[in-house]
């Protein structure tokens, strides 16, 4: 993938001017000077891009093109979403990359990107956020990564038509009157998992990710009370999943209590009368259990039904015509939530403030926190998103201190470096598709299959990134729609590409025959997964390491059969949804 040209398209005391950057020479102009440096740094090229504005200017483009025959990707473009839900798997060059239906968007468009403007859609374009890596029938892998999503977002688009990869920041309208660290780009190209390993060092500026105590036992085991009892939670609920988890033998960490236990979305200091002992007490009762506590909260939204709301609307995020912004409508919390505004005082005093009472007082060990997205929906003026979600993990990491952050609904850049454990998918469906959902193109959606996707296509991040969270395994019969392939799959593929497992099973309940297909999932753990790679659509390879033998598994999402060429037991036929796993 050959540099082809850098565009930097301004707006000045002279009016909007448009400068093709040269690098490693003198970029000095009328209005500023453009500090552009291309260098080899960790066996890949490194482009860095630093503003030094004259004067206040407007930043209206800022762009590195890089040419790319269709043969450099003729194996796929990865797609990585916007945020934590968004569905992320590898396309084919020719594929489209649809968007969320119009009739859609103002309901459930506010989670992804479909509300951002200036991104190319439709035919003929692919886009990526963060990273991406691209695949050759002919060549090596080719990974691209920002380094500085904290100035704000990078966002990578494939034009097929003029066979470009563009790399832009999203500073579109961003006055700038000091100097600003703009794009910095790390590509590398070889194997996938060495160049990850060099991206994520960079990132991290060498420093080691933050080790969960007791992550040696990878994956852990966790309950979380979401996905059989939804909000109908009570203390009675989590305490008899408690014992019976205790009674199992199985070895469980987290017992995580879910949405549900707050009288509404943003009243945090508020609890149902369903938990008559307070949260304090039954965090309590789980540890002396010899579980590990922990809690949902959504830190930067409230319900319209909340008491905050209705007491604080100037807590709410407004937009240029002074009106709430809406982070999106959920039949749970009653219709519409709203979100946060971070930079209010009193918005961050009340957070601090619930925070000390949940770790402090109540005595959690770790939080979900949840709907993060919604801290940068509408950046005040002179910050990026990128910024302002930087400014939002910093602030969360601080109110955390050494307790366990579980990020979840988050842009993944924003999530790097400060987030312990984060999800890599949408939500499991307690069947394998929302038919409507996926009619509606929405990314973000409720979906086993799209959750699958994601994990499958966001290997490269766990233990690099942060601690993969691929949402939960389902292995109960009742109250839900998925088979015992499908369920399979789903807990096969999630320990084996995760670092933490989640169930709302109630375990007591497990045959002998469930028990032992959780345990041989739990004896993945220690594997070195070495590639995932796409034979067709929706139809994975997995290679893997334990201990000195090397396997492989194959997985088929689709609901027909599939016949597949393996190299030592010949020609193989792959059930619908199912997945096997074959040593190498």
């Amino acid at each position: 993938m050959e540099f082809r040209r850098a565009v930097l398209r301004m707006s000045g005391s002279e009016g909007i001017k448009t400068y093709e950057l040269v690098p490693d020479r003198a970029n000095s102009f009328a209005e500023l000077y453009v500090d552009f440096q291309f260098r080899e740094e960790a066996g890949g090229r490194r482009f860095t891009v630093f503003l030094h504005p004259k004067e206040t200017i407007t930043v209206l483009e800022l762009a590195l093109d890089f040419n790319c025959p269709t043969s450099e990707l003729d194996a796929g473009f990865f797609a990585n979403g916007y945020q934590s839900w968004s569905e992320s798997r590898l396309y084919a060059a020719t594929e489209r990359q649809e968007g969320l239906r119009r009739i859609a968007r103002p309901f459930i468009g506010h989670s992804g990107d479909d509300m951002i403007t200036g991104l190319p859609r439709g035919s003929g374009y692919l886009h990526s956020w963060t990273y991406t890596y691209l695949l050759s029938t002919s060549g090596k892998p080719c990974l691209l990564g920002s380094l500085n999503e904290h100035t704000g977002f990078t966002r990578i688009v494939y034009d097929a038509q003029n066979q470009l990869i563009v790399v832009k920041k999203d500073l579109e309208g961003l006055e700038i009157p000091h100097s600003f660290p703009g794009l910095d780009l790390w590509i590398g190209q070889g194997p996938l998992n060495d160049q990850a390993d060099r991206y994520f060092h960079l990132l991290h500026d060498g420093a080691e990710k933050r080790p969960l105590p007791g992550a040696a036992a990878s994956p852990l085991l966790n309950w979380t009370s979401w996905y059989r009892y939804y909000t109908d939670i009570s203390e009675e609920k989590i305490r008899c999943n408690t014992e019976a988890i205790v009674e199992s033998g199985l070895p469980f960490r987290f017992i995580q209590i879910d949405d549900g236990w707050q009288t509404a979305v943003g009243d945090w200091r508020s609890v149902k009368r369903v938990f008559p002992g307070g949260m304090g007490s039954l965090a309590a009762e789980i540890r002396n259990r010899g579980l590990s506590p922990g809690l949902w909260l959504a830190p930067f939204v409230a319900s319209g039904k909340s008491e905050l709301v209705r007491r604080n609307p100037d807590w709410l995020l407004k937009n240029n015509a002074g009106k709430p912004v809406r982070a999106g409508w959920n039949p749970y919390w009653g219709g519409w939530f709203y979100a946060l505004d971070l930079y209010h005082q009193p918005v961050q005093d009340y957070l601090s403030g619930v925070f000390h009472i949940m770790l402090d007082h109540w005595g959690y060990d770790m939080l979900k926190l949840d709907f993060l997205y919604a801290a940068c929906l509408f950046p005040p003026k002179g910050k990026t998103r990128g910024q302002v979600m930087a400014d939002a993990m910093g602030f969360l990491r601080r109110q955390m201190g050494d307790r366990i952050m579980l990020a979840c609904g988050v842009p993944l850049g924003a999530a790097m470096g400060h987030a312990d454990i984060c999800r890599t998918g949408g939500d499991v469906h307690l069947a394998w598709e929302h038919g409507m959902l996926a009619w509606l193109r929405h990314r973000e959606r409720v979906s086993t299959l799209a959750a699958l996707r994601s994990t499958l296509g966001r290997w490269l991040l766990h233990n690099r990134a942060f601690c993969s969270d691929p949402d939960v395994f389902i292995l109960r019969t009742d109250q839900q729609r998925l088979s015992p392939v499908q369920q399979h799959t789903l807990l096969t593929i999630n320990a084996l590409l995760g670092g933490i497992l989640f169930t709302s099973d109630d375990v007591s309940a497990y045959t002998p025959e469930q028990r032992c297909e959780l345990e041989a999932a739990l004896d993945l753990a220690g594997s070195r997964v070495t590639s995932v790679s796409v034979l067709l659509p929706d139809v994975y390879s997995i290679r893997f390491e334990q201990e000195d033998q090397a396997f492989r598994v194959y997985c088929n999402l689709n609901k027909k059969p599939v016949v597949l060429e393996h190299t030592k037991n010949g020609r193989i036929e792959i059930q619908p949804f199912e997945t096997i796993i074959l040593k190498a």
